[in-house]
């Protein structure tokens, strides 16, 4: 593993202008938990690291004046899933944070770093993609601000340009009385990556839903999320009959899932299924049927 250049710069505005220069043998490091493991398996040669260590800019959590979240893109997932604004205002994000891989990770893999890796079986994306986040992002031509599900384009493929970096994470607050709950399935140890991560956020009124909005990771190449079939829950009761239906009707929906030593295709989408339907009735309050 050689790398000819590591360079440091103090501001997004040189990081910028650095990428720039270099576009085209260049890479961001962020926490590196990814980048630095394919440098040393040989699959990616950049002669330039352009580290965003000193720039605080990219740091920190806080919300702003209408109640948004907004995570610097150098914080990590311990930060994250231990930040206290964010266990009580986003506690799905915060479980998501805390679901991935293992402490030594956490403490070095970083929120914007883990969402420009686009890895398809990883954890913060689907909680993500279910909190209607966006991302800002910056380059020669300013900033920019995306929403993270049309972000993610494939494996390891996303919207972000060559000499483009993704500054911070922005997730809308939610209506009071939401809940929400990830869960992440696990085919062959309890230290695996997801097979299937389901995120779901639920909103009801007396037992009529009035908001959902639910994700799946690690299924596909991209998190899913189907907003037309969330609408279809809006106003009605949320029984165990209701919750079974829309939990066939999203697993049907998937395209292609993926199949590989975690799971077949054809597994990943009952497993899908197996697991909206927890998620439901775990947010509906609703007794097991199996």
């Amino acid at each position: 593993m050689t790398v000819l250049e590591y360079l440091e710069p103090a501001t997004l505005t040189e990081a910028v202008s650095l990428l720039g220069g270099n576009r085209d043998t260049a890479k961001v490091l962020a926490g590196g938990s990814a980048l630095v493991l394919l440098m040393k398996q040989k699959l990616i040669h950049p002669s330039t690291l352009i580290s965003l260590e000193h720039i605080n800019e990219t740091r920190g959590i806080s919300t702003d004046t209408v109640g948004r979240l907004h995570i610097g893109a150098m914080t990590t997932l311990t930060q994250v899933a231990c930040d206290e604004q964010v266990r009580l205002g986003w506690p799905l994000l915060a479980e998501a944070c805390a679901a991935a891989g293992n402490a030594r990770l956490r403490n070095q893999a970083t929120l914007g770093g883990n969402c420009a890796e686009a890895d398809y079986a990883s954890d913060p994306p689907a909680a993500l993609v279910a909190l209607d986040a966006s991302i800002r992002i910056i380059g020669p031509e300013g900033s920019r601000l995306l929403e993270l599900a049309q972000f993610f384009l494939g494996f390891y493929t996303t919207a972000l340009a060559a000499d483009e970096i993704l500054t911070e994470i922005i997730i809308p607050a939610l209506p009071l009385k939401t809940s929400s709950v990830y869960i992440k399935y696990q085919s062959r140890s309890a230290i695996d990556r997801p097979c299937v991560g389901v995120a779901a956020v639920l909103a009801a009124e007396g037992g009529v839903c009035s908001l959902a909005q639910i994700a799946v990771g690690a299924v596909c190449d991209v998190p899913q999320r189907f907003p037309n079939l969330e609408k279809e829950l809006i106003g009605q009761r949320l029984t165990q009959e209701v919750a079974t239906g829309f939990a066939g009707v999203y697993a049907a929906a998937l395209e292609s899932p993926l199949d590989d030593l975690r799971g077949s295709s054809s597994y990943r989408r009952e497993m899908t299924r197996v697991h909206i339907k927890r998620a439901l009735y775990s947010l509906a309050g609703l007794e097991s049927d199996s």
